[in-house]
């Protein structure tokens, strides 16, 4: 029986969350949500997912300290996707664990081809 590989996307705003949802899905993932870092490190450990997409601004633990937390425990690809286009948070995202950065607004397609990438490497 096919299982399909798991994504999880741990962002708060339920219309980019929505949208990640949908073009992760098209790309045959079976994608999990959550609307906060610790709700999200949760299905991380709970799911093993292949990809994670994390935002940065969140309520309660931000994006950084949810990507450090993930590391303690997964090798997940970890995705950033933030509207702090800055190379200073690129840099923090990156050693808090990101393995890629997408800045907001996002073009779908580039999503798409980001994560494909991220799984097949």
């Amino acid at each position: 029986m096919f299982h399909p590989q798991v994504a999880v996307i741990i962002e708060d705003d339920v219309d980019i969350r929505t949208l990640i949802s949908a073009v992760l899905e098209q790309t045959g993932l079976e994608v999990h949500a959550a609307s906060a870092g610790l709700e999200g490190i949760e299905l991380v450990r709970r799911l093993d997912p292949v990809i994670t997409t994390l935002d940065v601004s969140m309520p309660g633990i931000d994006g950084f300290e949810t990507a450090r937390r993930i590391r303690e425990f997964s090798d997940t690809r970890i995705l950033m996707l933030t509207a702090r286009a800055d190379e200073e948070h690129a840099r923090m995202g990156r050693e808090a664990g990101a393995d890629d950065y997408i800045t907001k607004p996002f073009r779908p397609r580039e999503l798409r081809e980001r994560v494909a990438a991220a799984i097949s490497a």
